[in-house]
């Protein structure tokens, strides 16, 4: 039994493992020969501003009274330069976004090794071919570039990670320090002769990363005076480097300035996804090489941007992303980053037809080199009867291409059977045929891993070909009409299960099911409060997935009505315990009391912090304090009451709605309540329906209580409405999962949840703290389960079977949808959702370990501890 169990957990890690090898291997290539343009650049240095999370409709549309929030970005659209739109891909995020701008090529999807904070290969990029790069911004970014330069040439200048405040008084600070240590910095070269020396090379570049507006976005939302106030300091900023390089320099005219941003931002105040809020971002440019103003009588674009900017008379020049790499490098002449896929804006270029050319013909010479080594590295490791060429750049092709195009710049033309002896050799020979056909293919270990284990797998399938014959005539016995009928409500089940994950109503169907479904059985003349009881809670639950995800409408006096929700359930609760004087004593009063205060405090710390952020004052220290407080003694506060089923369930969801409360912004703070609502009801249905199929009497929830030492002699054999009961918990788990937001993808996080513990940016505290969140309505299920497991004499041996069975039948279909493109939210949907069907068993026994712990463990608030109760 132990090593069927350990090989399934090596199967299911192996499966588990394989999706970060087959689809997230990272497509970059190296090896390529550097390209650069043979003809004098128009620039001897580039500054670039990246206003990190700046929307291009709030930089370029004008205010309420008509007048430009960046009067001067404005005026350089009018007056000096070339402007557009830069279209950001998913995923709009800094790091990905600063890639696609200064290396050329969008998300390497390997970073998912890294958690998405930085690239694992090394790449190139146009501060690795400067000659000098100097940056000055958030210690998040910067670092990633001066990491995969080659040399010593780009130096950074970052402020202290603990300024990234969200809770912060005035978050432009950010953006004011990266402008003054920029001006400190030219200042100091003047009296430093060899720093003076360095700035005056030329091919050099000059990065300021600008993180205020990104941050009162994610604080304040877009809408808001904060995120459109820092706007205009930004661009006073600009106005004030500008003058400071033209000074500097002499306004040699040998500089130029482009102004853009990493990604835009949603009216929620996040980013990360495609929505247009976050992948239209602004690009203007100005200075040496750069075309003027183009004014242009109409134009023709499939949006209404123009009229609404009121830009309709100067020409528009869009550009993808990662196509302002290869605009950079032509303009100061350094090599074209050797993985950018970005293809040169020609039109924003001011020089001659034989330049652009040129620089065309190199964009383009960069490019095939890609395709080039990949295919040599392809074709190195595959057999040659098997490798197929890309016909259409054939090497004849490749040449005549690259022919044709020098020539037209030359001459200025620019326009299976039982088991047996036999079994296991077949399988043997299988195996060694599957590994030589590998070896000769010199693929990679992991290949091995994949192709090799299905043979022990279905070696071991056949040699129980009696138990699966057995299994096939059992299901024979039922009637075929009963036997299709269960068939296809299983597949069913399955189905709503899977589209869950895409589509948060589906919850909704199936929950609306479970509803009806005591009305179909014989429950509902049995039981019929309970049945109607475990229908309106069932219809109640089923309202929270048609709610919009958390944290984009938050709404304080939600979270402030369910916590006086669970203090009236409080009172009704502990007034009927106290009723029954035989068994509540006054440990167990203090108790509850000492729990109901802490939902008191919670709602107070709740309330006070929301006040205290929306003056700019920051988090209190006392709110911060209770918070932690309460949230550690969340877990060993229920091990003070009560063994008994009712009691003990009570206590465990007063001590974590207090967390929960904390880490509430809006309407979520009444799923945990409902929920746990339904809990007790299915407990309590659970009961009737194994007493209505005789297998054993109903006992009063007050008199069983939950014990550490089971005894196995009690347990039953499995029964066709124990499938029902493992599916339901799956069905629980997965509606804790995606009941008030989609837990796969960071974009549904709202920050804002953690703000009662802490403010300032720590992204593995965060993190934690949210998954702590997610982990609540888990913890309720699985503890809710221990009692039904209790009152059924259920084996959770036997659960886990079946709720393999059913993850497995899930794990197919997620599988083939795991994605290795789009943004953070495509992407990491799919992995977390073959992630969660795959961790389904594993991640019970941690769940059901941590219930057990919650449920049998007593400890007592004087004298000796008792361990458990029998």
């Amino acid at each position: 039994m132990l090593l069927f169990f350990t090989l399934g957990l090596l199967i299911h890690f192996v499966f588990f493992a394989s999706i970060f090898d087959i689809y997230f291997t990272s497509p970059l290539v190296h090896g390529m020969t550097p390209q650069f343009t043979p003809l004098p650049p128009p620039a001897r240095r580039l500054v670039l501003f990246v206003a990190d999370g700046l929307r291009a409709d709030t930089l370029y549309e004008l205010d309420e009274n008509g007048t430009s929030r960046a009067p001067f970005i404005r005026n350089i659209i009018m007056h000096e330069g070339s402007w557009g739109i830069s279209h950001t891909r998913v995923p709009t995020e800094s790091r990905p976004g600063h890639v696609a701008l200064i290396a050329g090529f969008y998300e390497d999807v390997s970073a998912v090794a890294k958690g998405w904070k930085e690239n694992p290969v090394e790449f190139d990029s146009l501060f690795n071919e400067s000659k000098y790069t100097w940056s000055w911004g958030s210690p998040d970014i910067l670092p990633m570039f001066a990491k995969g330069a080659s040399g010593d040439h780009v130096y950074t200048y970052s402020y202290d990670a603990k300024r990234e405040d969200f809770g912060a008084q005035d978050a432009t600070k950010l953006d004011t320090w990266v402008f003054d240590n920029v001006k400190d910095f030219f200042h100091h070269a003047r009296n430093n002769q060899s720093l003076f020396s360095k700035i005056n090379e030329e091919k050099i570049v000059f990065f300021l990363h600008l993180l205020g507006i990104d941050t009162n976005g994610h604080a304040h939302r877009p809408s808001s005076r904060d995120y459109k106030d820092n706007i205009k300091k930004v661009d006073d900023g600009v106005k004030e480097i500008v003058s400071m390089f033209n000074h500097f320099y002499g306004n040699d005219g040998k500089t130029t300035f482009i102004f853009t941003s990493d990604h835009g931002m949603t009216d929620w105040g996040s980013h990360g996804a495609g929505h247009p809020s976050e992948t239209l971002t602004p690009l203007v440019t100005w200075g040496a090489g750069i075309n003027y103003p183009q004014r242009v009588s109409a134009q023709q674009f499939d949006d209404s941007f123009l009229k609404e900017w009121r830009l309709e008379n100067w020409k528009r020049l869009d550009v993808n992303q990662a196509d302002i790499a290869p605009l950079m490098t032509s303009l100061i002449g350094v090599p074209f980053p050797l993985n950018s896929v970005g293809i040169l804006p020609v039109d924003y270029l001011n020089n001659t037809d034989l330049f652009k050319a040129e620089s065309m013909f190199t964009n383009a010479v960069q490019i095939l080199e890609q395709f080039k080594v990949k295919m040599t590295q392809k074709k190195e490791v595959t057999l040659p009867f098997l490798f197929t060429p890309f016909k259409l750049l054939s090497d004849s092709k490749q040449f005549n291409i690259l022919r044709k195009a020098r020539s037209y710049i030359k001459h200025r033309k620019f326009d299976e059977v039982k088991p047996s002896h036999l079994l296991p050799c077949s399988f043997v020979a299988i195996g060694i045929l599957v590994a030589f056909f590998l070896l000769i293919q010199a693929c990679p270990w992991t290949y091995y891993v994949y192709g090799l284990l299905p043979v022990p797998i279905w070696y071991a399938v056949l040699r129980e070909f009696q138990v699966v014959q057995d299994l096939v005539t059992s299901l024979l016995t039922y009637p075929l009409s009963h036997f299709v009928g269960y068939l296809l409500v299983f597949t069913l089940g399955i189905e709503v299960l899977v589209l869950s994950f895409f589509y948060r109503y589906m919850l909704t169907a199936g929950l609306t099911a479970f509803a009806v479904w005591p009305f179909l059985t014989r429950l509902w003349t049995r039981a019929k409060v309970t049945s109607l009881s475990w229908a309106f809670f069932s219809v109640l639950l089923a309202v929270f997935p048609l709610m919009p995800v958390v944290g984009r409408k938050p709404d304080i006096s939600l979270v402030m009505g369910a916590g006086l929700l669970v203090l009236l359930l409080s009172l009704c609760v502990v007034t009927s315990l106290m009723k029954r004087k035989d068994s509540f004593r006054k440990e167990e009063l203090l108790v509850h009391l000492l729990q109901v205060l802490s939902t008191v405090l919670s709602m107070y710390v709740v309330y006070s912090t929301q006040s205290s952020l929306l003056r700019k004052q920051g988090l209190p220290l006392m709110n911060q304090i209770i918070s932690w407080a309460t949230l550690a003694s969340s877990l060993f506060v229920p091990l003070l009451s009560s063994p008994a089923v009712f009691q003990r369930l009570f206590s465990i969801l007063l001590s974590l709605m207090s967390t929960y409360l904390l880490l509430s912004t809006g309407y979520e703070a009444v799923f945990p309540l409902v929920l746990s609502c339904l809990m007790f009801v299915w407990i309590n249905i659970e009961q009737e329906t194994l007493q209505q199929s005789g297998v054993c009497c109903k006992q009063k929830l007050t008199s069983i209580q939950f014990s550490y030492n089971t005894d196995i002699t009690q347990f039953r054999q499995l029964y066709l409405d124990d499938i029902r009961r493992a599916f339901f918990l799956v069905f629980f788990l997965v509606t804790a999962f995606f009941g008030t937001g989609n837990i796969a993808s960071i974009n549904s996080f709202d920050l804002a949840s953690v703000y009662c513990f802490l403010t300032v940016f720590s992204p593995f505290m965060m993190g934690a703290l949210m998954m702590w969140k997610i982990l609540i309505p888990f913890v309720l299920v699985m503890c809710a389960f221990e009692a039904v497991q209790l009152t059924t004499q259920l084996s959770s041996k036997s659960l886990f079977l079946i709720v393999l069975v059913i993850s497995d039948i899930m794990a197919l279909h997620f599988f083939f949808l795991v994605k290795d493109y789009g943004s953070w939210l495509d992407i990491g949907t799919s992995i977390s959702h073959y992630v969660i069907v795959m961790s389904m068993t594993i991640f019970l026994v941690f769940l059901n370990g941590l219930a057990q712990l919650l449920t049998t463990k007593k400890l007592r608030l004087c004298g000796k501890p008792k361990s458990h109760f029998m």
